[in-house]
């Protein structure tokens, strides 16, 4: 693979465009054709998008981003017939949840095609692929005809974006446009399921708003239990999705005690025993007691955080059970530094 080159030069600005905007999703088009990166909404969050049959252009992902060049990316597609155009081998379960949970935050993991770019696929003979639920990228998508290499628009192991604005005070000078859609829906990355070897069983390699209940419901199979894993996935890495303002997960009974002695900390606080503890604390969020509701707020409060400029967040452990576990998965990496 060849090495990945930085920008000589900085860019005075990204272009802004409106999604709601035909002619502004066919000016996205045309620079995604030519070669350049566009930031684009998705239900999950802002993706920093590229033609991913272009290995020069994909490699602008990676200078834009910071990120490793061995790291490969998710492939966003149209409509679930392209994945015959990118992925070999496709088992019939494929199909089955495509059906189910397509376009939406759901990742496959699959073999390869040949042909597939080694820049998207980081030099492995596997590939991510998914359909946005998002219809500014779905539009975009159909006006390229192609698929839309996407990681999240943000410096590597940094918080994904939830909101243009976000991204364009991290990546403003470093791609060619930003496309606005809004807040995204979800609030944090699409799930990604293990389909190379169905033979040894399903696998969740990255927790995301489609759960384990959901798949299992779907397609009548018992998951594999996969807390940790050495597959080479997007966002398989301990310290990931940070804010800058180092964060520190605390229980509900150590509130009180920090109440006296800590200044400069923003809590963020969800159940009843908190929300009383909390009294007396110098700042303070009640952040949603439902897992989804939490998720679509999480990177938007620990972006505003960061903006406030704290000294550290503390955040109360969620409930550690199945239906959190995507919330945990991301606090855990915020918090590993």
């Amino acid at each position: 693979m060849n090495p990945i080159e930085r920008p000589s030069a900085k860019r005075l600005s990204a272009e802004w465009l409106a999604g709601e905007d035909s002619e502004s999703r066919e000016r996205a088009a045309e620079l995604l054709k030519a070669g350049e990166c566009v930031v684009l909404p998705t239900e999950t969050v802002y993706g920093l998008a590229a033609d991913a049959r272009n290995p020069q252009a994909v490699a602008k992902i990676f200078a834009a981003k910071g990120r490793p060049a061995d790291h490969p990316l998710i492939v966003h597609l149209a409509e679930p017939q392209q994945m015959t155009d990118w992925c070999s081998d496709i088992p019939d379960i494929a199909w089955l949840l495509a059906e189910v949970f397509w376009p939406g935050p759901l990742t496959l993991l699959l073999k390869k095609r040949p042909e597939v770019p080694a820049e998207v696929t980081g030099g492995l003979e596997t590939l991510c692929v998914r359909v946005p639920e998002h219809p500014v990228f779905l539009d975009v998508l159909k006006r390229c005809k192609s698929g839309l290499a996407a990681p999240s628009a943000n410096p590597y192991k940094s918080l994904s974006p939830t909101t243009a604005e976000q991204v364009m005070q991290t990546l403003g000078t470093r791609v060619a446009a930003v496309v606005d859609g809004g807040r995204c829906d979800e609030g944090i990355e699409s799930t990604i399921l293990d389909l190379t070897d169905i033979t040894r069983g399903l696998r969740i390699l990255r927790a995301g708003p489609v759960s384990q209940t959901d798949i299992e419901r779907a397609t009548g199979l018992a998951l594999l239990q996969t807390e940790e894993h050495q597959i080479a996935v997007p966002g398989n890495v301990k310290a990931h999705y940070q804010p800058s303002t180092p964060l520190r997960l605390v229980n509900a009974d150590e509130l009180s005690s920090l109440a006296e002695t800590d200044s400069g900390s923003l809590f963020l606080v969800w159940s009843p025993q908190a929300v009383a503890a909390s009294v007396g604390l110098p700042a303070v969020r009640v952040m949603p007691d439902a897992p989804a509701r939490y998720a679509y707020e999480l990177y938007h409060t620990l972006y505003m955080a960061d903006m406030e400029g704290y000294r550290e967040l503390c955040v109360e452990c969620p409930p550690q059970t199945e239906r959190w576990q995507a919330v945990n998965d991301r606090l855990r990496r915020a918090a590993s530094r």
